[in-house]
Parts: C-alpha cells; sequence; structure tokens
C-alpha cells in the first residue's frame, strides 16, 4: 500500500488554500474552475480508483480541462491533498446535544470517524503525524474535545483520550477496508476462500497439538460466520476502551 504523508507542500500556500486567504478566479473564456471544484474532483478520483491514481493530471481529466489551468488555483499534489484531507474531515457530524454524557458523546465522535473511513478508504493511506492545520480539522478536534470537556481529566489526558479513540478506529477501519477489498482482489468471497482450503486444513491441522487455537478458532468462526469480523472487532473494542475511560474517570473522582 502506497502511504501519502500530509504536511508536504509549500507551508504559506497550504494554509493559504485551507483557509482561502487568497483564492484566484477564473479567467474569461476558461471553465468555472475553483479550489473547491478542483477538491471535490480529486477526491472522487481517489474514492473511486485509490490514492495511488491521484495525480493533477487525472484530476484535470475529470474536470475536462488542460493540467496546467489547475496551477491557476493549487500549487501541486502535496498541497491538494492537504485541503482534500480537511475537506472530507469537515463531512463528520457535530451535533452540540448528544444525551447521556461523556459515553454517548464519545461514541458518536467513533462512529462518525469509522463512517468517514468507509466513505473515503484512501484516508487510510496517508499518514498525518504532521496534521493538516485547517479549519475543518480545527474544528473536528475541538469538538470531540469537547465529548470529554469537564469530566475529572487534564488537558492532557482529553488529548490522550482522543487520540486512544480516534487510533483505535483507525486501526480497525484498516482492517475492514482490507476485509472489503480482499474479495475484488482475489475474486473469492471469505466463504468460497474458506471452502478452498478447507479440505486441505483438514489433512494438516492437528486439534489435540493446538487445542486452544483450534477451540477458539472455530467457537469465533462459528458465532461470526468468518475468521475476521471488522463490525464486531469495532463494536467491541469500543466498548472495551471506554470501559477503561470510565475506569480512569473513576479514579480520579476517588482520589479528588
Amino acid at each position: 500500500m502506497t502511504i501519502e504523508y500530509s504536511g508536504k507542500g509549500d507551508p504559506a500556500r497550504s494554509l493559504a488554500l485551507l483557509w482561502r486567504t487568497s483564492e484566484r478566479t477564473s479567467r474569461r473564456g476558461k471553465p468555472d474552475l475553483s479550489v473547491d471544484r478542483i477538491v471535490r474532483a480529486a477526491i472522487e478520483v481517489a474514492d473511486a480508483e485509490g490514492l495511488q491514481a491521484l495525480s493533477m493530471r487525472r484530476v484535470a481529466e475529470r474536470l475536462g480541462v488542460g493540467t496546467m489551468s489547475l496551477y491557476t488555483y493549487v500549487p501541486g499534489k502535496p498541497e491538494l491533498l492537504d485541503v482534500m484531507l480537511d475537506t472530507v474531515y469537515g463531512e463528520t457530524a457535530r451535533p452540540e446535544d448528544v444525551p447521556g454524557g461523556w459515553r454517548p458523546r464519545l461514541t458518536l465522535v467513533a462512529r462518525e470517524n469509522w463512517a468517514l473511513y468507509q466513505r473515503h478508504p484512501w484516508l487510510l493511506q496517508v499518514a498525518t503525524s504532521r496534521p493538516v492545520l485547517g479549519p475543518n480539522v480545527t474544528a473536528k478536534y475541538d469538538y470531540e474535545l469537547r465529548a470529554v470537556d469537564g469530566i475529572g481529566l487534564t488537558d492532557v489526558e482529553m488529548d490522550s483520550v482522543i487520540t486512544l479513540v480516534t487510533g483505535f478506529v483507525h486501526g480497525t477501519a484498516r482492517g475492514a477496508v482490507e476485509a472489503a477489498q480482499a474479495e475484488s482482489q482475489t475474486g473469492l468471497t471469505d466463504e468460497q476462500w474458506w471452502a478452498a482450503h478447507a479440505p486441505f486444513l483438514s489433512r494438516i491441522a492437528d486439534a489435540s497439538q493446538w487445542p486452544t487455537a483450534s477451540r477458539v478458532g472455530q467457537a469465533a468462526a462459528e458465532a461470526l460466520g468468518s475468521a475476521y469480523s471488522a463490525d464486531h472487532a469495532f463494536e467491541f473494542g469500543l466498548e472495551r476502551i471506554l470501559d477503561g475511560i470510565d475506569t480512569l474517570i473513576s479514579h480520579r473522582s476517588a482520589s479528588a
């Protein structure tokens, strides 16, 4: 899998694009281009064909314009990628009224991030250790922090909790996307793959040699209908993380 990195572009140009401080207008006689239209076309390319297909030329083809015309609005692919990221991060729902306290609020944060990766799997191919400092990323982070504000955590713990939850969702979503793509890449469903391997496994697998793996593997496969269920991994893992955060909050209250 090809990994791209956010924040590779020129800082001044990226920030100007992200915050739209100096957007140029279309020239007379040219198609009605804008940063927003270019970014939307780029997202459509990445959604449909994957991040490896993204290039200024491919975006221009989708828009029906010459490649060079894009550079009037976007300096290059690194800056374009930053704006793509900030744009899709603006899709997450941020209702102010989420009844039930921090746990439902944090659950919503996790589910919105989960859904975002399902809509835009290419996000999993972008390393964001150097964050995109755009308006939507900033608003998203602020909203997520407010899910755990005022519940007894320090500021550093609040940041760590959001990092823990979003990091868990990112890792689990990667497994979900890989599982979903396995069928299209191999031409076999999970059921067909296991059916093809089962006769050979029965000859070499010795349940007496690996009794725990045999017992647990069979139980999980029967319960989940597969060797791996991304939905189950997400739901189970999220609940355990929330339980752990609950314990941390309880300890804070007890020691206060």
